[in-house]
């Protein structure tokens, strides 16, 4: 059975020298990565421990990438936490940590790593303190320049990895025909073939030349061909990482973020859902508003307390869910891991504590609920405010500022505005800021291109280039950053390769 490993840990702990050593395998790819001697993206290699094959996932440490992390964790069967023997377990080690709790990732090894670089007390210190953070799991001593402890750890992976593959048996025992589900975790197109998405495959099966959807726009796709780990297969299976030429969809009709499924596998484009928390309980129903992680998406959300454990999480931007998977829940400032929960239900009505839930749909199995693939058309308000929005260009109008404008209430104008997002037809750049799609394409293009042309750009340049307020330019830099298409270092923001 196909497993996948995810590294975790604090920057500058080894994480990626120890895949280096364990792969043969440089995970980071990119050349900044290489020049500043740190993982900013996700890196991906096979592990090869001899009778079994696993695929990894190499994290990012530095807590600038956490939701990077996060997107890297989400699909993982086993985590391989790295611990520096000259540092001992640091911020980011305990964070990483609280996602793959978050995530239900109980299964995994911890790698003390360095110890040819501390002293005696310095790591026998370090191997107490990494121990007390995860009892009862395997803790190997290593070193990736010597070699120390490499076999003991390829050891205690296989031992990892067997028990592992044993309780996904008997989850999945009955979900021989479960539909396929991958969250796209990175988007390229490679010459003479089109484009290209890679993902772990959390479930069900993709063959050559099946017919996909990819959510949240609904888009039909023809899978031309599949690899996983630079070798070609005709199929996947479930907890691979695999790599698919997809057919019928153009390089920017697709993001990281999105879903490759069929209409029959119960993934939901959805502003709600329900949680039952599992991890940090207390420190989510306690703030109002938060940043939620699901697959390789993320949307800010603001928290309505449904019990003493569970909560609905009203979604800013949409998320895509199914019933049972896992969420991750962060702060927004100053941002750090609060805990997680198990989606109950995945697009629910919007309710408060005194809602009672339907008992029956909600043990159903996923492959026998109905996709919701795509939002119901724009209806006649909504067409209304596309043409406001038009009429404002680059500047555009407040939901608040359009309501009195037209005579509307507030929550009407927002819910037609939800349907012009959700249909492909606006951008929500941020919460009051949303521009018609032809409009925030060619501003896109106009930030995007300048930042290529000059290696990067700064929010004042973007306002002079735009001729619009700070206001306008803060808003859509931003969002571009959140969607990783540029990357802010200090006061400039940098073209993602």
């Amino acid at each position: 059975m196909p497993l996948t490993v995810g590294t975790a840990g604090h920057i500058d702990h080894g994480k990626t020298a120890l895949v280096r050593a364990l792969t043969g395998r440089d995970t980071d790819r990119l050349p900044e990565e290489r020049q500043r001697g740190m993982s900013i993206e996700l890196g991906f290699a096979e592990l090869d421990l001899g009778a079994r094959r696993l695929s990894l996932v190499d994290v990012p440490g530095h807590e600038r990438f956490v939701r990077t992390m996060v997107a890297g964790a989400s699909g993982i069967d086993m985590f391989l936490l790295v611990v520096a023997a000259d540092d001992g377990p640091m911020p980011q080690t305990r964070e990483h940590l609280a996602v793959l709790r978050a995530l239900g990732i109980k299964r995994g090894v911890v790698a003390l790593s360095k110890v040819d670089l501390a002293d005696a007390e310095a790591r026998q210190l370090a191997h107490e303190e990494a121990a007390a953070l995860v009892p009862g799991v395997p803790l190997v001593e290593v070193s990736s320049r010597t070699g120390e402890g490499l076999e003991e750890l390829r050891a205690a992976l296989r031992e990892v990895a067997a028990a592992a593959e044993d309780e996904q048996r008997e989850s999945e025992a009955s979900a021989d025909d479960e539909q396929p589900v991958l969250h796209i975790d990175r988007v390229f197109t490679l010459a003479g073939h089109g484009t290209v998405v890679t993902g772990t495959l959390w479930s069900g099966r993709l063959e050559r030349d099946q017919r996909v959807k990819l959510l949240p726009k609904g888009r039909e796709a023809r899978v031309r061909s599949i690899q996983v780990h630079d070798r070609p297969h005709e199929a996947a299976d479930a907890h691979q990482r695999v790599a698919l030429n997809l057919a019928g969809v153009a390089r920017d009709e697709v993001q990281r973020g999105d879903v490759v499924t069929t209409p029959t596998a119960g993934v939901n484009v959805t502003y709600r859902l329900d949680v039952d928390l599992i991890a940090g309980v207390a420190e989510v129903l306690a703030e109002r508003r938060v940043q939620v992680h699901l697959g390789t998406r993320e949307a800010p959300a603001r928290v309505t307390t449904l019990g003493d454990s569970s909560a609905q999480l009203r979604l800013e931007r949409p998320l895509l869910a199914r019933q049972g998977d896992r969420v991750v829940v962060r702060s927004t400032a100053p941002p750090d891991t609060l805990g997680g929960g198990v989606v109950v239900h995945p697009s629910p009505p919007r309710h408060g504590p005194g809602w009672t839930p339907e008992p029956a749909p909600a043990r159903e199995p996923r492959r026998e609920r109905p996709i919701d693939t795509a939002s119901p058309a724009p209806g006649p308000l909504a067409r209304r405010l596309l043409v406001q929005l038009r009429d404002d260009g680059s500047r555009p109008r407040t939901p608040a500022a359009l309501a009195e404008d037209i005579g509307e209430a507030p929550r009407y104008v927002e819910r037609a505005l939800a349907e012009l997002v959700a249909a492909g037809e606006a951008t929500r750049v941020r919460r009051d800021v949303i521009y018609p799609a032809t409009e925030y394409k060619r501003l896109r293009a106009t930030v995007l291109d300048e930042a290529h042309r000059h290696g990067s750009i700064s929010l004042a340049e973007a306002r002079d280039l735009l001729g619009v307020s700070r206001k306008y330019a803060q808003a859509l830099v931003e969002h571009l950053d959140a969607e990783r298409e540029l990357r802010r270092e200090g006061d400039r923001h940098y073209p993602t390769p």
